[in-house]
């Protein structure tokens, strides 16, 4: 009987061994395939042997990735600057010029970019015709008088001198 058990012990312990193995074999297998993948990724279906090929390539990729983003950067410095010179702020102010007679159909409209730049432009209706007058705006500022409706044209545009 004592025999028997010590037969039984040792089959208990191979067969732990074995279980053992191939849970460990198992756990291997699942590594070499994580690996494999990793490498296939890597060398994109090349073999290892060509380890340099694929690194020269990996940085031509890389210097010309590098030259495109320097062109995009130049193209949105260029277009900062272009949006910079657009008209951002427009007002607009309808008026009657003369108390007694006709209705506001006398306009200003203030044409502006970021830096308070642009133009206001009037148009003063009479029974007779129709006058427009452009004037410059710098910074906020015209050089030629400015009317109490292109005044209003500027403050709602949004001024902010």
């Amino acid at each position: 009987m004592q025999n028997f058990i010590q037969s039984d012990q040792f089959l208990y312990t191979v067969f732990f061994l074995v279980i053992l193995s191939l849970a460990f074999n198992i756990l291997l297998f699942v590594i070499l395939k994580k690996t494999n993948s990793k490498l296939k990724t890597f060398f994109g279906g090349k073999k290892a042997q060509d380890l340099e090929g694929v690194l020269f390539e990996e940085i031509k990729r890389l210097k010309s990735a590098e030259s495109e983003i320097a062109g995009l950067q130049n193209t949105v410095a260029s277009l900062k600057e272009l949006n910079s010179q657009s008209i951002k702020k427009v007002g607009v102010v309808r008026f009657n010029p003369f108390k007694k007679s006709g209705g506001d159909q006398s306009f200003s409209i203030a044409l502006l970019d970021c830096r308070d730049s642009g133009l206001v432009i009037s148009g003063l209706y009479t029974q007779e015709g129709t006058r427009v007058y452009c004037k410059p705006v710098s910074s906020g500022k015209s050089e030629y008088p400015l009317s109490k409706e292109e005044e209003q044209a500027l403050s709602k545009a949004g001024l902010t001198t």
